[in-house]
């Protein structure tokens, strides 16, 4: 990943500042100031002969300054040359040479600008004219010259202005080739260092091209002859430029140093440079031309020195010294600046320069030598400065600093002007400076006035001056904040004062959050036809509007749609080979950027190898080469070979080795009687490439079998015989035609000698007769018709198996506790088993329980003990039970016979679990507990164990209470308890081994008196009701102050359980009249009957909650219940409901929107408004209307059944006391509970069983009416009182 950040905005003002620090003092235009030189031609000026001569002086100056030339050294009057020309408020002359030769104008001139306050001069200009004289004419005689000896082919340019750069090319002007051996020279000339038989052709053109007039001269053609009289001499290296062992250059201080260094020698020799005194300067050092040309830019003194060629061959090595001077024109340490002083103020003018040797300073002043100047007493020049003491008005003047050696001058004009003026801001008031925070912040206050004004500032409205950390105030005025942050926002007041006056300006600071690529683009890898996203997500200032640019290698994106560039990444879709390289994501904005970048490379299969080639043919191995194809930017990992046999199977590749991916040689070891077809494959990162072109065949020759058949194995599949298997050899194993087997046999420690049999080419071979299980040993040897194979592998087996002749004897148990036996037997001898022992199976079952003398039929149990063993365990044995069992041996081919059978008794063991254990009476101060013995005795019952203790309201446990209890006891009833609370009772069986596991339930001693009643609910499995009313439990009377009443805890704590099914889910409502508060409701799909698959919803002290976890189209079963204060026990629960979750309908078409539908309804309501008229004239006719009684005493339209006959309205056929009210509903059993949803169809008919509903869903069930009479139509009938109602409950329905 390569990362790059740039702040633009902070960087570009600060050298815009940096700069105007440096600047000489800049007088505004308006004020009086002498004039300054602000364009001028160079001092070298060559000019085009084609075209007008133009010489550039501009100046400005208060007021505007004249100008005059001279050319060299006098007087250059411009009015009497009409074709020299000024232009207009400018000194810039314009020479028309039309006609004219513009040598004529050559020479020295220099531009002079003058006002009333002084004069300024331009530099010398050295006008010449630029010049590309033809090449002589000459004829070049044929160079014959013999091979190998060294050779200079001289270009010889004419001379010119600037020189002409040369270059050699032939007649199709094409670059003639350059090398170590073959060399251009600075000078022009081609250099041979020895020549060859191929250097010889007619046409070496020396071509010189003149940049300035972009003309080209041509030498004429050299031909070059070389001749092979026999092989050249060697001969050790010579220079040829420079000659000779040493040598000096000197170069200007700022110039270029180029050292060239030519040699000649056979071999051609090679050349290495060093320096004597350091080493080369890295950064402006180049070494060119084949290792000849040495190249230092920007020479410095450091570089003067004692540089070393070395030119070497295997003959000899020599060496040239070449001693660097350097010099140095005069170049600037201090220009003199412009000076701007009040009067009676003190002034300096410095002019400082250096140069090798050290150049002499001169004084001027309006263009005339300082000491030919009148005379000034308050000015004082001293060498290289001019002291200025109280300067006086009128002393303004332009003084100009020459500072010379003899390789060359500078000139530089500086003015002093005398003025008295008040301070000005010159920045332009109200600007505004962005910058990005934690960069240097710069506001400028560019000020003027004489004497020179101090410059304070001041931020919003504060009193005290900006001085210290963070604020640096340069000389200029320009406010600098090391660290700008968003704290320095605001306004800033620069405040400019001198003895005349005092000036202030307004700038505004707006300190930005700086670009940030949060998410940068990541290295990716891709295969081709994939897409790729680089990611750059950024994050910026508000404030500033950023533009996402995205380059590929810093270049611009691909011109193709496939490249799609979104507001935070680039997809590249269909990924190509080109479209590898680096992305770089830039973030720009007015001030800043921020760029990443992310290295896309794209991987594929690599091409297949080419060119397969055998070679090192032996007869059982070759080696095979090939090239690997292109990898496609992912190495090779490996080359995978493969091969076909023509000859039997023909098309079918295998493979056969594979090699590391850096080899492309494989030595193969072959098979022989295989026609042989060989093929690589490449296999990278990405996957194997496609094979390579089948190689040669090659052909073995047949030999004999060189292994043999494996897997060889012997069995008996029948007592009395042996089965020989092995696995076939394959056509390429069996090294030649007529593949058969010889297979032998014996029988192990018996039989000496082999018997044997030659098969066919198959795959086992069955031998009969054999006792049974008899061990043999067995052998398979391959044949064919070269040979036998190698001496096979002897393997054993045995012959078939037979069950077991004997049973185990000495059967014999040991019983070690009330579950666990163990049996031992005498293991039968090995002869009898006639097979392989797998080992023993006892058979054993409980044959009754010694608590009662019935049988009890349990299904026979079987443990198997593998090997030769003599005993065994039985566990999980029922205590206190007669158990039968006996002893068989087994082996491969099955069971022998059984032992007698025995039994054993195991002792007595812990008791089971009672049966039940409930509450069947609860008192104020008592509780009656009943329980059913366990059904498991597993022995005599010693008695029961009751341990209870109470429960407080925050599932806090007290004191434990115990009471023994005897055996033949079922009810125990425990007196002094404390009312209103909660017990938990733990109670269990023991016999005479201990105690048995323990049942808990919990109850609650009640307070009052309620009168409760089991509503009914829809059961699951039909739609029946069941009326179970609870009568009131009778107790003893309570005490008079303290009126409590009792529940018995067995009475229905659950009523009217009911659910209605909307878009939020399926809403289950009850009452509850228990005290427990962990209460839920559970629910499982109709026809799972797993009790751990309930699926349970806490809802606490709710008495309504909604379902949402129901699926569409499914039925489930629901009840609530109530647990104790652990959870676990279940202490009341309702009865089932069932809840029927209707399926989505498929979405419709709403024909209300379609156009036959419209129709329709226009059509319809076309005749009813027919029928109206029609019946509304016949009444008219004298009809009466019959049921206007009727109508008087019910004037609700929706109990008002039309006639269909006469189209009138016809009388009421419900009595006043069926008739049920608009929008009433009666609930089941008549009984009306206000708690009850609204929607629950329980309410309508009874329970919601007998309602009817149309296919449309509509419900056409009776509404009203005798519950007695709903059930009694059904074929339900129940003897059971109603349930007293409380009025209060009964709803008014309007």
């Amino acid at each position: 990943m390569e990362r790059a950040r740039t702040r633009v905005g902070a960087a570009v003002f600060l050298m815009l500042i940096l700069g105007r620090l440096g600047n000489a003092l800049e007088v505004p235009l308006d004020l009086p100031q002498p004039p300054t030189i602000t364009q001028q031609s160079p001092k070298d000026y060559i000019i085009d002969p084609r075209e007008n001569i133009v010489i550039h002086c501009e100046a400005k100056g208060k007021p505007h300054p004249s100008f005059s030339w001279t050319r060299n050294g006098t007087h250059f009057d411009i009015d009497h040359d009409p074709k020299v020309t000024m232009r207009p408020h400018s000194g810039t002359l314009v020479v028309d040479i039309s006609g004219e030769k513009a040598e004529t104008y050559e020479g020295i001139y220099q531009c002079t600008a003058r006002n009333e306050h002084g004069a300024a001069v331009s530099n010398n200009i050295v006008i010449r004219q630029s010049r590309s004289p033809l090449w002589s004419k000459e004829r070049n005689e044929p160079i014959r010259v013999q091979e190998g000896v060294s050779l200079v082919l001289q270009c010889r340019p004419p001379a010119g202005l600037p020189p002409p750069i040369i270059f050699w090319m032939d007649f199709n002007f094409q670059r003639l080739p350059q090398s170590s051996r073959v060399f251009q020279a600075l000078n022009g000339d081609l250099y041979f260092s020895n020549v060859l038989k191929k250097d010889s052709r007619n046409d070496y053109i020396c071509y010189a091209r003149f940049p300035h007039t972009q003309t080209i001269q041509q030498k004429q053609p050299i031909t070059l002859s070389v001749l092979n009289h026999g092989s050249a001499e060697e001969r050790k290296p010579t220079f040829l430029i420079p000659s000779g062992s040493s040598s000096s250059k000197m170069v200007l201080r700022g110039q270029v140093l180029e050292l060239e260094c030519i040699t000649e020698g056979l071999p051609t020799p090679e050349v290495s440079w060093s320096k004597l005194s350091g080493e080369f300067p890295d950064n402006r050092t180049s070494i060119l031309h084949f290792q000849k040309l040495l190249r230092i830019v920007n020479v410095s003194e450091a570089d003067a020195g004692e540089y070393h060629c070395t030119a070497h061959n295997r003959l000899a090595s020599v060496l040239h010294t070449i001693r660097v001077t350097v010099k140095a024109a005069p170049y600037w340490i201090s220009t003199p600046r412009n000076l701007v002083l009040a009067p009676r103020e003190k002034g300096l003018l410095i002019c400082r320069a250096s140069g090798t040797p050290k150049p002499t300073i001169t004084w001027a002043m309006n263009g005339i030598p300082i000491e030919n100047s009148p005379e000034d007493p308050n000015r004082k020049v001293e060498g290289d400065t001019i002291i200025f003491e109280e300067v006086q008005t009128g002393s303004s003047a332009v003084y100009q600093c020459n500072a010379s050696n003899e390789y060359g001058y500078l000139l530089s004009n500086a003015f002093i002007n005398v003025l008295s003026e008040t301070p000005r801001v010159l920045t332009p008031a109200n600007m505004v400076y962005q910058v990005i925070r934690n960069n240097h912040a710069f506001l400028d206050c560019s000020s003027f006035g004489s004497p020179i004004p101090k410059i304070t500032w001041f931020k919003d409205s504060q009193s005290s001056t900006l001085e210290g950390d963070p604020y640096l105030l340069h000389e200029n005025g320009t406010l600098e904040i090391y660290v700008a942050q968003a704290l320095n926002s605001g306004q800033y007041t620069c405040v400019a004062r001198n003895t005349l006056g005092i000036a202030e300006n307004h700038v505004y600071l707006e300190v930005k959050e700086p670009t940030r690529i949060l998410k940068q683009p990541e290295y990716k890898v891709s295969q081709r036809n994939r897409n790729v996203v680089f990611e750059c997500k950024v994050k910026h200032d508000p404030t500033l509007i950023p533009t996402m640019t995205w380059l590929k290698d810093n270049g611009e994106l691909p011109d193709d749609e496939r490249f799609l560039v979104d507001s935070d990444s680039l997809t590249i879709t269909d990924v190509t080979e080109n479209d590898a390289g680096t992305y770089t994501c830039i973030m720009n904005t007015t001030l800043d950027q921020d760029s990443a970048s992310a290295e896309l490379t794209v991987v594929e299969q690599p091409d297949p190898p080419t060119d397969l080639e055998l070679t090192d043919l032996k007869p059982k191995s070759v080696q095979l080469t090939w090239i690997p194809g292109d990898e496609h930017n992912s190495p090779i990992h490996k080359f995978v070979i493969q091969y076909t046999d023509s000859l039997h199977q023909h098309g079918h590749w295998h493979n056969l080795t594979d090699v590391p991916g850096s080899k492309t040689t494989a030595f193969l070891k072959l098979s022989p009687y295989v026609h042989y077809t060989f093929r690589v494959l490449a296999l990278n990162a990405v996957g194997l490439s496609n094979p390579s072109k089948p190689s040669h065949m090659y052909k073995t020759n047949p030999a004999a079998p060189d292994e043999n058949p494996s897997g060889v194995e012997g069995f008996g599949t029948e007592h009395d015989n042996l089965m020989i298997l092995w696995k076939p050899m394959s056509g390429l194993q069996a090294n030649g035609p007529g593949l058969q087997y010889k297979v032998m046999w014996r029988q192990k420690d018996v039989d000496k000698d082999w018997t044997s049999v030659t098969v066919a080419n198959v795959s086992k071979f069955m031998v009969s007769g054999m006792p049974t299980f008899t061990p043999y040993e067995v052998k398979v040897q391959a044949i064919n018709d070269y040979g036998i194979g190698p001496e096979p592998a002897v393997v054993t087996g045995h012959s078939g198996e037979d069950l077991p002749l004997q049973a185990p004897d000495s059967v014999q148990v040991l019983v070690l506790n009330s579950t666990l036996a163990e049996v031992h037997w005498e293991p039968v001898p090995p002869k009898t088993v006639r097979g392989l022992l797998k080992g023993y199976k006892v058979y054993y079952w409980r044959e009754r329980s010694l608590h009662k003398h019935n049988p009890h039929h349990v299904k026979q149990q079987v443990l198997t003990f593998s090997g030769n063993k003599s005993h065994g365990m039985l566990p999980g044995l029922q205590p206190y039970s007669l158990y039968l069992f006996n002893v068989r041996v087994y082996n491969s081919k099955g069971e022998g016979p059984a032992s007698s059978t025995l039994q054993f008794e195991t002792p007595e063991g812990v008791p089971g679990r009672p049966s039940f254990l409930r509450i069947t009476n609860s008192n104020l101060d008592s509780l009656t507990l009943e329980w059913g013995p366990p059904n498991d005795h597993n022995g005599h019952l010693t008695g029961y164990t009751l341990k209870y203790q109470p429960v407080n309201s925050s599932n806090e446990l007290g004191p434990m209470e115990e009471l023994a209890l005897p055996a033949n006891k079922t009810s125990v009833t425990l007196p002094n308890l404390k009312y209103s609370t909660r017990y938990k009772f733990y109670f269990n069986a023991k016999t005479g081994q201990g105690a048995g596991p323990v049942i808990t339930e919990e109850a609650v001693t009640i307070m009052d008196e309620v009168l409760m009643y089991q509503p009914s609910v829809d059961k699951v499995g039909g739609g029946n009701t069941q009326t179970q009313p609870s009568p009131p439990i009778a107790g003893s009377p309570p005490p008079p102050r303290h009126p409590f009443h009792k529940v018995h805890p067995a009475a229905p704590a659950f009523g009217n359980v009911s659910s209605s099914v909307g878009e939020d889910g399926t809403l289950i409502s009850w009452e509850y009249w228990g005290a427990e508060k962990h209460v839920y409701v559970e629910y499982i799909v109709k026809n799972d009957n797993s009790e751990e698959d309930w699926q349970k919803e806490y809802v606490n002290c709710s008495q309504a909650y909604v379902l949402k976890g129901l699926k569409e189209g499914l039925s489930y079963r629901v009840r609530v219940v109530a647990k104790g204060h652990d959870d676990q026990a279940v202490l009341h629960q309702s009865e089932e409901l069932l809840v029927t979750v209707p399926a989505v309908p498929s979405r419709q078409v709403d024909i209300a929107t379609q156009g036959w539908f419209i129709g329709l309804m226009c059509a319809i309501a076309l005749l009813i408004l027919i029928l109206l008229i029609i019946c509304f004239i016949k009444r008219n006719k004298g009809g009466k209307y019959p049921v206007k009684e009727k109508e008087d005493a019910h004037t609700d339209p929706e109990f008002q059944p039309m006639k269909e006959d006469d189209c009138t309205f016809g009388e009421y056929s419900d009595t006043e006391d069926h008739k049920p009210l608009k929008g009433s509903r009666t609930p089941s059993y008549r009984t009306v509970h206000r708690d009850n949803s609204d929607d629950s169809l329980v309410d309508y008919g009874g329970d919601g069983g007998d309602g009817q509903f149309n296919e449309d869903g509509s419900f056409i069930g009776q509404y009203s009416g005798n519950s007695s009479t709903r059930e009694t139509a059904v074929g339900h009938e129940h003897s059971e009182a109603p349930s007293p109602v409380n009025t209060t409950a009964m709803n008014s329905f309007v």
